[in-house]
């Protein structure tokens, strides 16, 4: 293009003001982001380059990023103990969405029964990007539903592998046995497995280690890109997804002591791309085509909408309460981004025809730019339609709070540090991301809230910065960790009191300026020997 750069600029202009007016009405950027790629298709004519493979690539490594951060939070021991929500739900959502899909589209519709087949497998994944971005924004990813969700959302990045082959096979018109393709993808999982955990990780923890000793962040970041990116390539050069690469490195970083550094340094870039995906998927936008079906486009997307809730809803009762089932599956009700690549491919191979495809391109894309307005409004309308009550954070209370202490956690630990500020008659407010706990507190006449105390936006709702001090009693190191980095971003000047449990809960903190480290066993050791030390015995003091 002669003009690239002033597209790039135009580009960015428009995301800009467009995400700054929106973020005042409290629309997700992501909206901002689609309207900007349809804005510059039709004012620079660039409708030929909506389905340009550069443009695609250069989207697509948004989600590699995204998928990236999540690897980061999913290590090998992680995974192996979401092994339902991965592979039982993830299989059966999967699996059953797209037999029902099918059925509806074959017999009801009557579409050809390849392109129903087609239709029914691109249906059947939800958007990663979307659902993901959002969880990990809000902290929700590490609530119950946020995991079941991205424990599906993971397994359905791994079914693209074998839906493209599905499609290759159909697309060579039998030039190879079903036996032959199979057996060669086992073989490139095989070798794909061999490079990244056994020859990766060890060049993976080389890098970051000699890269962090140099102590220049520019080192450290180039080698984080290069890891990313080359998981990414091989992945696809073995005929798999980018966005698997790039998550598997994830999970390998993820059992070094590397992995919080990478994830707060990668995150401008994963931010930059995904944007930039989502500018590539407004550029697909065709408005003619879209006015022209309007009724049919959105009837279709209701139907899809409808279907995809209750199936994942049943599946999801089979091992969730039904607030985490009905959360779970609003939450993966829309059609997701891999479903373009299927349906490019699919066309491609002559497999669907140019306007079925058009047709559902515009379905996938009003998808995703409907479900950011409502899957942050998922709390309050599950709570308003059943007998959940959300815990929601009323930031009013908090307008002219000064000088109180803020505790972070109301398990057992929390229930001690709240009996002891009683004692002394201290003004305290309780935070929690466990509804479970805050119901407690709530019960016990406490002042508690349900939120993440990683959050900005609860730390400044909090007036953290004018506390007293900040009191954190969490167990789960992540956690803990995310916690504290968040308040000390926030705000330098705070008395910042932490527990911990382990040897590696106190060396996985010792890097940041925590003004008390408070070890409970340590603790426990010293009040045993003070004890032993005024004890009597026989009447005598020792």
């Amino acid at each position: 293009m002669d003009f690239a750069l002033l597209y790039i600029v135009a580009a960015l202009g428009i995301s800009t003001i467009l995400n700054i007016a929106f973020k005042h009405f409290g629309i997700s950027q992501i909206i901002g982001y689609i309207l900007t790629g349809t804005i510059i298709v039709y004012a620079f004519d660039l409708r030929e380059y909506g389905s340009s493979a550069m443009l695609g690539h250069i989207g697509d490594f948004g989600v590699v990023f995204l998928m990236f951060t999540i690897g980061l939070e999913v290590s090998l021991s992680k995974m192996n103990s979401m092994k339902t929500e991965i592979f039982f739900n993830g299989f059966l959502q999967v699996s059953i969405t797209a037999i029902f899909i099918f059925i509806v589209s074959y017999y009801y519709f009557r579409l050809p029964a390849v392109s129903a087949i087609i239709v029914a497998l691109a249906i059947a994944l939800s958007s990663t990007a979307v659902v993901l971005s959002y969880l990990k924004s809000s902290k929700e990813i590490n609530n119950p539903y946020g995991q079941r969700a991205m424990g599906i959302l993971i397994f359905q990045d791994i079914a693209v592998i074998p839906i493209l082959i599905f499609l290759g096979f159909l697309t060579s018109k039998g030039t190879q046995s079903i036996s032959t393709v199979l057996m060669d993808t086992f073989i490139s999982a095989v070798l794909v497995i061999a490079l990244l955990f056994v020859v990766g990780k060890r060049v993976m923890t080389w890098l970051l280690h000699f890269s962090a000793r140099s102590e220049l962040d520019e080192l450290f970041m180039s080698s984080v890109l290069f890891i990313v990116i080359s998981a990414a390539l091989v992945a696809s050069f073995m005929g798999f997804t980018y966005s698997l690469g790039a998550f598997v490195a994830g999970m390998i970083i993820a059992e070094t002591k590397y992995h919080y550094k990478v994830e707060s340094d990668i995150a401008p870039f994963k931010d930059i791309l995904l944007g930039t995906f989502f500018i590539v998927v407004g550029m697909k936008i065709d408005l003619v085509f879209f006015i022209d079906h309007i009724g049919l486009i959105v009837m279709t997307f209701i139907l899809i909408f409808i279907s995809k809730t209750a199936i994942t809803y049943v599946i999801m009762r089979i091992t969730s309460s039904h607030t985490r089932s009905l959360k779970t599956a609003l939450a993966l009700s829309q059609v997701g981004e891999f479903s373009f690549v299927i349906f490019a491919v699919s066309s491609i191979g002559g497999l669907l025809d140019k306007e079925t495809e058009s047709m559902f391109i515009l379905v996938v894309i009003f998808s995703m730019i409907i479900t950011p307005f409502f899957i942050s409004k998922i709390n309050r309308f599950v709570s308003y339609i059943s007998n959940y009550q959300y815990l929601g954070l009323d930031t009013s209370a908090f307008i002219s709070t000064k000088n109180h202490v803020i505790v972070c956690g109301y398990s057992i630990t929390g229930k001690f540090v709240v009996k002891h500020l009683d004692a002394i008659d201290a003004p305290y407010v309780i935070i929690d991301n466990n509804p479970k706990h805050v119901q407690e507190a709530l019960v016990a006449g406490k002042e508690a809230y349900l939120g993440d105390m990683s959050k900005l936006s609860l730390l400044e709702a909090l007036h953290a910065e004018s506390s007293a001090a900040v009191i954190v009693t969490l167990d789960n190191l992540e956690k803990k960790r995310a916690v504290c980095e968040a308040v000390l971003k926030h705000t330098k000047n705070i008395n910042l009191v932490v527990k911990v449990s382990t040897l590696e809960d106190k060396e996985n903190l010792e890097d940041l300026p925590i003004t008390s480290i408070v070890d409970d066993k340590m603790e426990i050791g010293r009040i045993l020997v003070e004890k032993m030390l005024t004890c009597q015995i026989g009447g005598k003091r020792r």
